[in-house]
């Protein structure tokens, strides 16, 4: 089946990369169009050619707002004939929204898989994501040849939102991890330790974690160059506290964690890795 690809930010080139190298032949878009060079793939001039042209379509953009521009905007792919295509969304969604999005493509004779990955950049080009997945089953099953050249793990939630909502949920853990192993080394080197010595204690106590693994030698080098963004985590975090008040539920170190990565904001560092709350922290 022919295949598209639209959003190349760093981690959607990162996802494209791994298809292309997998032999897959693919037709890319992103608003950016220089973000296409060399990537060896043909690029569409808008969504709707792109759509038109392959049978499955991969999106990974920032946010619920993006997908809906790139789906309904002027020459979206909804503009093209949706009829029998999957539409594979890697973005990390607002639950609200994906329940949309499936309804708007069934309504198009399309189907929609939301897709959120859990991994950046690294585990991206190595193809050892992990993947999650609603939406309908026979949409799955053909897909998941595709999928499997992308993700280690692939877990299959049926119901609609699930997917979603289990990616916010892990974010949860993501972010307030990661603040809270910047705040420790922050604190370590306020204590008198030096940062290198801090970090081989935490990996050989309790912070020992996947986490501060892949962002260990961020940390040391303190080059915070992007794999997955402070704006990220804190736009994931901000959906979490709506998942929370849908719920009922309170959200303690998530609401903590998302003001602590919204400061980035004001020091105009969030587009740079999540790692640089280190920054934040050392800062206080």
């Amino acid at each position: 089946m022919k295949t598209g690809f639209i959003g190349l930010g760093h981690l959607g080139k990162a996802i494209a990369n791994r298809l292309l190298s997998e032999g897959m032949e693919l037709v890319v878009w992103n608003r950016t169009a220089e973000k296409s060079a060399g990537l060896g793939a043909a690029v569409a001039a808008s969504p709707a050619d792109l759509a038109a042209r392959t049978d499955i379509i991969f999106m990974n953009l920032f946010d619920s707002a993006a997908v809906q521009s790139v789906l309904s905007g002027a020459k979206g792919v909804l503009d093209a004939d949706c009829s029998g295509k999957i539409i594979i969304d890697t973005t990390t969604n607002h639950f609200d929204d994906v329940l949309r999005f499936h309804e708007t493509l069934k309504d198009k004779g399309a189907s929609y898989l939301e897709a959120p990955v859990l991994g950046s950049v690294v585990p991206a080009s190595q193809g050892s994501l992990t993947v999650l997945v609603s939406g309908d089953k026979h949409a799955y099953e053909t897909a998941l040849p595709l999928l499997e050249k992308i993700g280690r793990s692939i877990f299959y939630l049926e119901q609609q939102a699930l997917a979603t909502r289990m990616k916010l949920i892990n974010n949860l853990v993501l972010g307030s991890f990661m603040a809270t192993l910047a705040e420790a080394i922050a604190f370590a080197e306020a204590a008198g330790i030096e940062k290198t010595k801090a970090i081989q204690m935490l990996l050989a106590g309790a912070g020992n974690s996947a986490v501060l693994q892949a962002k260990k030698e961020k940390l040391l080098t303190e080059d915070f160059s992007t794999q997955f963004s402070s704006a990220l985590i804190y736009k994931d975090l901000h959906y979490l506290q709506d998942l929370a008040f849908s719920l009922q539920r309170p959200l303690f170190t998530g609401a903590v964690a998302k003001e602590l990565f919204g400061m980035t904001y004001s020091r105009e560092i969030a587009d740079q890795d999540f790692s640089v709350i280190f920054q934040v922290m050392r800062g206080l």
